[in-house]
Parts: C-alpha cells; structure tokens; sequence
C-alpha cells in the first residue's frame, strides 16, 4: 500500500449527507471484476438522470472537480452494508482522502485498510469548507497526514483520526504490516511468558 503523507489536489464539494456504500456502488455493479476497475460506477446512480446521462448539476461532473483526489460531505458518509467496494469504488476513482464529520464503522476501517484517508472535521468547519472560494473554484487544497491540517486558501483546519490509523496510512502499512511492527513486543513477551509459565508453552509430541 501507498504511504499516505501530503495530498494536494481539487477537492469535490459532493456535500450531501448519509451516503450510504449502495449509493457508493449500486450492489448490480459488484459482479464486475475488480481488475477491470470500479472508478466509472462511483455514485453512478446520483450522477445519472433516468436516461443514464450524467446529470451536469452534479458535483462530480462538474469540469472543476474532475480530477479531484479529495471529496468533501456532511455527515454519516459511508453507512449502510459493510462492502467493501464501497471503498474500493473512490480509490480506482482516485480518490484518497474523504472529508467529513462522521464515518460509517465499517467503511472508515475499510478505508485504512486501502489507503484512503478518512479525515473528520466538525459540522461547522464541514460547512465552511464547502463554501471555502477555493473548493468552489476547483483548486487545489492540501492534506498534511503527519500534522493533521487541511489547508484551503488562507484556511486551515485540524482533523481528527485514530492515531494508529494514522501510523499504518503514514507508513503505507495494512493489518499485517502493523502487527510485525510490534514484533520485538511481542517476542519479549513471549520470552518472559515462558519464563514464567512454562506448562503453556506446546511441546512437539515424542
């Protein structure tokens, strides 16, 4: 996975409040293999009038935001079923960080795991992100992981996310990589574990 340090990038003002992971990837589209890429169904059926033409008042259309990296929405993005390809959609999009006041459970711990960054700002600063004259322009703003800032403008905002996720985003580590990080803890736990209850340790049959 990519390590994940400073984006700067358009961000998407999608704006709109408890995206669930069915508006994400219609579940229909989930039978397409993923090595053929999942970017051109993101939303699909939010972009798409009923004649499946993309609808121009749509953020997502909008030329400003085309190559947008960083997307922007009010609260309880990424609720609904625990698929992962609700991630999996953004980041063959190419999309790598989602801003946002809250986060489905499942979908932000989906997120590390893909080296999407889900970062958290109050409803408020949300708000006044969405009118920043920078996002509406289509500009670039900034996400700096190790200080925890997104500054757009003459803005700056500081977010919230776990620290461990944070050090497996930083490090471009997934489960597996996080857990060898604490392998010398863990040998020396082990060590003095067996030292003191060596009945526990599994013996090799004779």
């Amino acid at each position: 996975m990519k390590p994940f340090t400073v984006l700067e990038t358009p961000a998407c003002p999608l704006g709109l409040v408890n995206v669930d992971t069915d508006q994400l990837i219609p579940a229909r589209f989930m039978q397409t293999p993923r090595s053929q890429g999942y970017g051109p169904f993101l939303l699909h059926d939010l972009r798409r009038d009923a004649n499946g033409e993309l609808r121009s008042d749509f953020p997502l259309n909008d030329p400003r935001y085309r190559d947008c990296a960083i997307m922007i929405a009010r609260k309880n993005f990424g609720c609904g079923s625990s698929r992962e390809a609700g991630v999996y959609v953004l980041v063959d999009q190419g999309i790598t960080c989602v801003i946002a006041p809250s986060f489905g459970d499942i979908f932000a711990s989906n997120s590390i795991k893909n080296g999407l960054l889900p970062a958290r700002l109050s409803e408020s600063e949300i708000e006044e992100l969405l009118a920043e004259p920078t996002v509406v322009d289509g500009r670039p703003i900034r996400v700096d992981l190790a200080n925890q800032k997104i500054i757009a403008g003459n803005r700056s905002f500081d977010f919230d996310i776990r620290a461990d996720w944070k050090k497996q985003l930083i490090n471009g580590w997934d489960d597996v990589d996080m857990t060898r990080s604490y392998a010398k803890d863990i040998e020396a736990f082990v060590a003095a574990d067996g030292g003191s209850r060596p009945w526990a340790i599994p013996r090799s049959p004779r």
